[in-house]
């Protein structure tokens, strides 16, 4: 019987704790970054001239200090930014963003510059006017718990355990013991290999994660390519210390969430590119891409589903961008006329392929020519 295990969280998503109006029509939004791909959404949602609100750390140079040249003493207080510049580091999962102070608790730090050192789970306040594309962003971040599906099968000699990550965290399905195949023949492995295969026979997550000490883990893996074939491209393997509850909190802090999130969504970018470049080779009049041919065909309400690039689009929203259409005023015109905007991602092989074809581009529902 399935139990609830309340005590490990482990499906995240962005929190957006509060929204309001501010002046001129812009908006102020309360953060909490859940997870590395949050952050990665928020370099595309933040940008120059943005106010980002946070808990900042700076070192304070009293009169004292510089006669003796300590370089001052650190004070934690609370500071607006005007953002010049968002950088996403992944590897050190952390957004930097840096900017002006504009607002703080020590009115001596006006005018400074700092940079504002966002992890996961740090909470900062947003203040801009959010173009649609944004917000659905931050949408599609809040909504990220709910896709993918995740089974987890911790296993060990003799022993497995079957989670579904679910929303409000672990699910416990099923527990399947055997005798260990080291000690009592290969026959109780595999029947303990035959009965997990049968559970995960009638899954349809999106990605299994096969996790333990040992090598029962590998071993199952071979288990499953060879007997139910058709999983084996969801399949992946963790080392953890341990099955179980504790087994499921390690698969969750090494980041398999994230990479799952991420694969789903670069698979979803794939079949968008296929689709484009299908349909580019035998029915070239139903697409566009580059900018000037995407905006003329938006004009014409013509767009089914654009594609644009996220660095490029990025760019074309700062002073460095080249384009002589308005990027805004395309994504507008899509959205107004029922079509779908989908950013790629530069980081993936789809990226690239529409970074080839000038960044962005669009399937038709009609001919414009």
């Amino acid at each position: 019987m399935g139990r609830l295990l309340a005590t490990a969280v482990v499906a995240s998503s962005m929190r957006v704790e509060s929204r309001e109006p501010t002046e001129a029509g812009r908006e102020r939004v309360a953060i909490v970054p859940d997870s590395t791909e949050d952050l990665w959404h928020l370099q595309y949602v933040i940008e120059p001239g943005d106010l980002v609100a946070a808990q900042i750390s700076r070192r304070i140079q009293r009169d004292d200090d510089r006669l003796r040249d300590t370089g001052g003493q650190r004070e934690t207080m609370h500071a607006t930014i005007e953002v010049d510049d968002i950088e996403f580091h992944r590897f050190a999962d952390r957004l930097r963003i840096s900017g002006t102070i504009v607002a703080c608790s020590r009115e001596d730090q006006l005018g400074h510059q700092h940079t504002i050192n966002v992890e996961v789970h740090d909470r900062l306040e947003l203040e801009k006017s959010f173009k649609p594309d944004q917000r659905d962003r931050l949408r599609e971040a809040e909504e990220a718990t709910e896709d993918p599906d995740v089974i987890v099968v911790t296993v060990e000699e003799g022993r497995a355990e079957v989670f579904e990550l679910a929303q409000h965290g672990p699910e416990h399905r099923a527990t399947v013991t055997a005798g260990s195949g080291k000690r009592e023949g290969e026959s109780t492995r595999a029947q303990l290999f035959a009965e997990v295969a049968s559970i995960l026979e009638r899954s349809d997550d999106e990605a299994i994660v096969l996790a333990g000490p040992g090598f029962a883990k590998q071993d199952l893996e071979g288990y499953l390519a060879d007997n139910l074939p058709e999983i084996s491209t969801r399949l992946r393997t963790v080392d953890t210390s341990a099955i179980g509850e504790r087994g499921i909190h390690e698969v969750v802090q090494r980041g398999v969430l994230d990479e799952v999130r991420t694969e789903s969504r670069l698979a979803a970018e794939a079949d968008l590119i296929d689709t484009f470049l299908e349909r580019l080779r035998t029915e070239p009049s139903l697409v566009v891409y580059g900018p000037e041919e995407t905006a003329r065909a938006a004009e014409f309400g013509a767009i089914e589903t654009l594609c644009l690039l996220d660095e490029r689009l990025r760019t074309e929203r700062s002073d460095e961008g080249s384009w002589q259409v308005d990027v805004n005023d395309i994504i507008e015109q899509v959205e107004q006329q029922g079509g779908e905007v989908v950013v790629f991602s530069a980081d993936g092989a789809p990226g690239r392929q529409l970074d080839s074809l000038g960044g962005i581009g669009a399937t038709l529902r009609f001919r414009i020519d």
